[in-house]
Protein backbone atom coordinates (compact mmCIF):
# COMPACT_ATOMS: atom_id res chain seq x y z
CA UNK A 1 0.00 0.00 0.00
CA UNK A 2 1.02 4.00 -0.80
CA UNK A 3 -0.14 7.28 0.46
CA UNK A 4 -3.19 7.26 2.75
CA UNK A 5 -5.51 9.72 0.74
CA UNK A 6 -8.17 9.89 3.20
CA UNK A 7 -11.62 7.67 4.42
CA UNK A 8 -14.74 6.76 3.32
CA UNK A 9 -17.32 9.62 4.77
CA UNK A 10 -20.25 8.63 3.05
CA UNK A 11 -21.75 5.79 0.58
CA UNK A 12 -24.59 6.89 -1.75
CA UNK A 13 -26.47 4.87 -4.36
CA UNK A 14 -29.27 5.98 -7.12
CA UNK A 15 -31.88 3.42 -7.40
CA UNK A 16 -33.22 5.13 -9.94
CA UNK A 17 -31.03 7.28 -12.51
CA UNK A 18 -31.85 11.13 -12.15
CA UNK A 19 -34.09 10.64 -8.89
CA UNK A 20 -32.35 11.50 -5.60
CA UNK A 21 -30.81 8.44 -3.81
CA UNK A 22 -30.27 7.09 -0.21
CA UNK A 23 -26.94 7.32 2.20
CA UNK A 24 -25.98 3.46 3.51
CA UNK A 25 -23.56 1.89 5.47
CA UNK A 26 -22.00 -0.05 3.07
CA UNK A 27 -22.46 -1.86 -0.08
CA UNK A 28 -20.63 -4.44 -2.41
CA UNK A 29 -18.95 -3.36 -5.80
CA UNK A 30 -18.77 -5.07 -8.86
CA UNK A 31 -17.68 -3.99 -12.41
CA UNK A 32 -21.07 -2.70 -13.03
CA UNK A 33 -20.90 -0.28 -9.45
CA UNK A 34 -22.22 -0.66 -6.40
CA UNK A 35 -24.86 -3.40 -6.13
CA UNK A 36 -28.48 -1.33 -6.69
CA UNK A 37 -26.77 1.76 -8.08
CA UNK A 38 -28.46 3.31 -11.41
CA UNK A 39 -29.63 -0.23 -11.86
CA UNK A 40 -33.32 1.42 -13.38
CA UNK A 41 -33.64 4.53 -15.34
CA UNK A 42 -37.22 6.46 -16.62
CA UNK A 43 -36.87 6.45 -20.41
CA UNK A 44 -39.20 9.15 -22.63
CA UNK A 45 -41.82 7.56 -24.56
CA UNK A 46 -41.37 10.57 -26.80
CA UNK A 47 -38.16 10.34 -27.75
CA UNK A 48 -36.84 7.26 -26.66
CA UNK A 49 -34.34 9.20 -25.02
CA UNK A 50 -33.11 8.24 -21.12
CA UNK A 51 -34.83 11.12 -18.59
CA UNK A 52 -32.05 13.21 -17.13
CA UNK A 53 -32.36 16.32 -15.07
CA UNK A 54 -29.45 17.29 -16.99
CA UNK A 55 -31.96 18.80 -19.29
CA UNK A 56 -33.48 21.04 -16.71
CA UNK A 57 -36.62 22.82 -18.30
CA UNK A 58 -38.16 19.12 -19.31
CA UNK A 59 -36.96 16.65 -16.48
CA UNK A 60 -35.77 19.06 -13.29
CA UNK A 61 -38.71 17.49 -11.14
CA UNK A 62 -37.08 13.97 -11.19
CA UNK A 63 -35.32 15.82 -8.48
CA UNK A 64 -38.34 16.26 -6.51
CA UNK A 65 -38.89 11.80 -6.49
CA UNK A 66 -36.30 10.07 -4.44
CA UNK A 67 -35.78 6.20 -4.61
CA UNK A 68 -34.47 3.77 -2.18
CA UNK A 69 -34.11 -0.08 -1.89
CA UNK A 70 -35.99 -1.93 1.39
CA UNK A 71 -36.44 -5.69 1.51
CA UNK A 72 -39.68 -5.16 -1.56
CA UNK A 73 -36.92 -3.58 -3.68
CA UNK A 74 -36.70 -0.17 -5.60
CA UNK A 75 -39.28 1.99 -4.30
CA UNK A 76 -39.43 5.41 -5.58
CA UNK A 77 -41.16 7.96 -2.97
CA UNK A 78 -43.17 11.04 -4.51
CA UNK A 79 -43.79 14.95 -3.56
CA UNK A 80 -47.06 14.56 -2.34
CA UNK A 81 -46.17 12.03 0.48
CA UNK A 82 -46.91 8.67 -1.90
CA UNK A 83 -44.89 6.38 -3.28
CA UNK A 84 -44.61 3.33 -5.67
CA UNK A 85 -42.68 0.53 -6.01
CA UNK A 86 -40.82 -0.72 -9.00
CA UNK A 87 -42.98 -3.69 -9.64
CA UNK A 88 -45.89 -2.29 -8.82
CA UNK A 89 -48.76 -2.29 -12.53
CA UNK A 90 -49.05 1.16 -12.38
CA UNK A 91 -45.78 2.31 -12.09
CA UNK A 92 -45.48 3.99 -15.39
CA UNK A 93 -49.05 5.62 -14.89
CA UNK A 94 -48.12 6.89 -11.43
CA UNK A 95 -44.28 8.29 -12.42
CA UNK A 96 -45.68 10.05 -15.55
CA UNK A 97 -48.72 11.41 -13.96
CA UNK A 98 -45.38 12.78 -11.20
CA UNK A 99 -43.50 14.22 -14.14
CA UNK A 100 -46.07 15.51 -16.32
CA UNK A 101 -44.19 13.28 -19.41
CA UNK A 102 -44.96 10.04 -20.31
CA UNK A 103 -42.26 7.71 -19.03
CA UNK A 104 -41.49 3.92 -19.05
CA UNK A 105 -39.73 2.61 -15.84
CA UNK A 106 -36.71 -0.19 -17.38
CA UNK A 107 -33.75 -1.75 -16.07
CA UNK A 108 -32.76 -2.35 -19.67
CA UNK A 109 -31.03 0.53 -21.97
CA UNK A 110 -32.10 1.16 -24.87
CA UNK A 111 -30.19 0.70 -27.75
CA UNK A 112 -27.44 3.42 -28.18
CA UNK A 113 -28.68 4.65 -24.90
CA UNK A 114 -28.63 8.30 -25.20
CA UNK A 115 -29.71 11.67 -23.10
CA UNK A 116 -30.29 15.35 -23.83
CA UNK A 117 -27.72 17.68 -21.90
CA UNK A 118 -28.09 21.40 -21.88
CA UNK A 119 -25.37 23.46 -22.30
CA UNK A 120 -24.68 24.16 -18.18
CA UNK A 121 -23.47 28.33 -19.04
CA UNK A 122 -26.79 28.67 -21.06
CA UNK A 123 -28.82 27.24 -18.32
CA UNK A 124 -27.10 29.99 -15.20
CA UNK A 125 -28.06 32.66 -17.93
CA UNK A 126 -30.76 31.88 -19.19
CA UNK A 127 -32.67 30.19 -16.01
CA UNK A 128 -33.89 26.51 -15.91
CA UNK A 129 -37.45 27.27 -17.58
CA UNK A 130 -35.73 28.63 -21.08
CA UNK A 131 -35.43 26.65 -24.44
CA UNK A 132 -31.44 26.55 -24.74
CA UNK A 133 -29.32 25.00 -26.23
CA UNK A 134 -29.75 20.58 -26.30
CA UNK A 135 -26.60 18.14 -26.93
CA UNK A 136 -27.07 14.22 -27.00
CA UNK A 137 -24.67 12.56 -24.38
CA UNK A 138 -24.04 8.64 -25.12
CA UNK A 139 -24.42 7.26 -22.18
CA UNK A 140 -21.51 4.76 -20.34
CA UNK A 141 -18.34 5.44 -23.03
CA UNK A 142 -16.44 4.90 -19.35
CA UNK A 143 -19.13 1.30 -18.51
CA UNK A 144 -19.32 -1.98 -18.72
CA UNK A 145 -22.48 -2.19 -21.49
CA UNK A 146 -25.92 -2.39 -20.69
CA UNK A 147 -25.91 0.34 -17.86
CA UNK A 148 -26.57 3.86 -17.50
CA UNK A 149 -23.83 5.55 -15.87
CA UNK A 150 -23.36 8.80 -17.58
CA UNK A 151 -19.77 7.72 -17.99
CA UNK A 152 -18.02 5.41 -15.37
CA UNK A 153 -19.60 3.13 -12.64
CA UNK A 154 -18.07 4.96 -9.77
CA UNK A 155 -18.13 8.72 -9.01
CA UNK A 156 -15.80 9.76 -5.66
CA UNK A 157 -15.67 13.53 -4.65
CA UNK A 158 -13.69 14.56 -1.53
CA UNK A 159 -14.53 16.77 1.33
CA UNK A 160 -11.72 19.07 0.13
CA UNK A 161 -13.22 19.81 -3.31
CA UNK A 162 -16.39 20.13 -1.35
CA UNK A 163 -15.42 22.81 1.23
CA UNK A 164 -14.56 24.64 -1.48
CA UNK A 165 -17.27 24.90 -3.83
CA UNK A 166 -19.02 25.60 -0.52
CA UNK A 167 -22.08 23.61 -1.50
CA UNK A 168 -23.23 20.43 -0.10
CA UNK A 169 -21.84 17.02 -1.36
CA UNK A 170 -25.42 15.59 -2.68
CA UNK A 171 -25.34 18.20 -5.48
CA UNK A 172 -23.15 16.44 -7.07
CA UNK A 173 -24.72 12.87 -6.35
CA UNK A 174 -21.28 11.16 -5.53
CA UNK A 175 -20.85 7.48 -4.74
CA UNK A 176 -18.38 7.58 -2.49
CA UNK A 177 -17.97 10.93 -0.31
CA UNK A 178 -14.09 10.82 1.05
CA UNK A 179 -12.56 12.75 3.66
CA UNK A 180 -9.85 14.13 2.99
CA UNK A 181 -6.38 16.41 4.19
CA UNK A 182 -5.61 19.51 2.26
CA UNK A 183 -7.18 22.35 0.00
CA UNK A 184 -9.18 22.55 -2.64
CA UNK A 185 -9.37 20.18 -5.79
CA UNK A 186 -7.20 17.27 -5.12
CA UNK A 187 -8.76 14.68 -6.68
CA UNK A 188 -7.72 15.98 -9.86
CA UNK A 189 -3.94 14.40 -9.11
CA UNK A 190 -5.75 11.28 -8.81
CA UNK A 191 -6.42 10.72 -12.38
CA UNK A 192 -4.74 7.75 -14.11
CA UNK A 193 -3.92 6.66 -10.44
CA UNK A 194 -5.39 2.86 -9.19
CA UNK A 195 -6.33 3.11 -5.24
CA UNK A 196 -7.73 0.63 -2.67
CA UNK A 197 -10.83 0.94 -1.12
CA UNK A 198 -10.79 -0.72 2.32
CA UNK A 199 -9.40 -4.63 2.16
CA UNK A 200 -11.02 -5.53 -1.02
CA UNK A 201 -11.87 -3.21 -3.78
CA UNK A 202 -9.34 -1.49 -6.26
CA UNK A 203 -10.31 1.14 -8.06
CA UNK A 204 -8.38 2.87 -11.31
CA UNK A 205 -10.10 7.06 -11.38
CA UNK A 206 -9.78 7.77 -14.91
CA UNK A 207 -10.91 11.79 -15.18
CA UNK A 208 -12.25 14.21 -13.21
CA UNK A 209 -16.12 14.77 -13.99
CA UNK A 210 -17.33 17.50 -15.70
CA UNK A 211 -20.08 19.30 -14.21
CA UNK A 212 -23.63 19.87 -15.98
CA UNK A 213 -26.16 22.26 -14.52
CA UNK A 214 -28.12 19.02 -12.17
CA UNK A 215 -26.00 20.54 -9.17
CA UNK A 216 -27.28 24.23 -9.37
CA UNK A 217 -31.06 23.00 -9.21
CA UNK A 218 -33.52 21.98 -6.23
CA UNK A 219 -32.40 18.72 -4.45
CA UNK A 220 -35.28 17.92 -2.89
CA UNK A 221 -35.73 20.32 -0.17
CA UNK A 222 -32.34 22.16 -1.26
CA UNK A 223 -32.84 25.28 -2.87
CA UNK A 224 -31.61 26.27 -6.37
CA UNK A 225 -27.98 27.04 -5.88
CA UNK A 226 -25.78 28.74 -8.90
CA UNK A 227 -22.29 28.63 -6.99
CA UNK A 228 -22.75 25.06 -7.49
CA UNK A 229 -21.53 25.37 -10.90
CA UNK A 230 -20.03 28.88 -10.81
CA UNK A 231 -17.38 28.47 -7.89
CA UNK A 232 -15.90 25.13 -10.02
CA UNK A 233 -16.15 27.36 -13.45
CA UNK A 234 -13.70 30.26 -11.57
CA UNK A 235 -11.47 28.02 -10.05
CA UNK A 236 -11.22 24.52 -10.92
CA UNK A 237 -11.73 24.37 -14.94
CA UNK A 238 -9.81 21.24 -16.13
CA UNK A 239 -9.86 19.61 -19.59
CA UNK A 240 -11.45 16.02 -18.15
CA UNK A 241 -10.16 13.91 -21.89
CA UNK A 242 -8.02 15.76 -24.93
CA UNK A 243 -9.49 17.44 -27.22
CA UNK A 244 -12.76 17.61 -25.03
CA UNK A 245 -11.31 21.35 -23.94
CA UNK A 246 -11.61 22.82 -20.13
CA UNK A 247 -14.69 21.98 -18.24
CA UNK A 248 -15.88 22.67 -14.44
CA UNK A 249 -15.10 20.07 -12.72
CA UNK A 250 -15.79 18.48 -9.17
CA UNK A 251 -14.77 14.96 -8.30
CA UNK A 252 -13.41 11.64 -10.56
CA UNK A 253 -14.48 8.99 -11.85
CA UNK A 254 -13.09 5.61 -11.22
CA UNK A 255 -13.47 1.60 -12.89
CA UNK A 256 -13.55 -1.14 -10.78
CA UNK A 257 -10.39 -3.62 -10.93
CA UNK A 258 -11.27 -5.62 -7.96
CA UNK A 259 -14.55 -5.90 -6.91
CA UNK A 260 -14.92 -6.76 -2.76
CA UNK A 261 -17.59 -4.62 0.22
CA UNK A 262 -16.89 -1.00 0.83
CA UNK A 263 -18.27 0.68 3.95
CA UNK A 264 -18.29 3.57 5.60
CA UNK A 265 -15.17 4.37 7.43
CA UNK A 266 -12.49 1.97 5.13
CA UNK A 267 -9.15 3.92 3.97
CA UNK A 268 -8.74 4.72 0.58
CA UNK A 269 -5.02 4.46 -0.28
CA UNK A 270 -2.98 5.09 -3.38
CA UNK A 271 -1.54 2.00 -4.81
CA UNK A 272 2.39 1.94 -5.56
Amino acid sequence: MGEMLGTVEVLRRYPVKGLLGEEIAGGDVAATGLTGDRGLALVDAETGKVASPKNPRVWRGMLALSAAIDSGGVRVSLPDGGSVRAGDPHVDEVLSRALGRRVTLTSTPPEKAALERAVPEEVLSEGVTARVTVQESVLGAGSPPGTFFDYAPLHLVTTSAIAATGVEAVRYRPNLVIRTAGEGYVENGWAGAEVAVGEEVVLRVTVPTPRCAVPTLEHGALPRDTSALRTPAAHNLVEPLPGYGPRPCVGVYAEVLRPGRITSGDQVRLLD
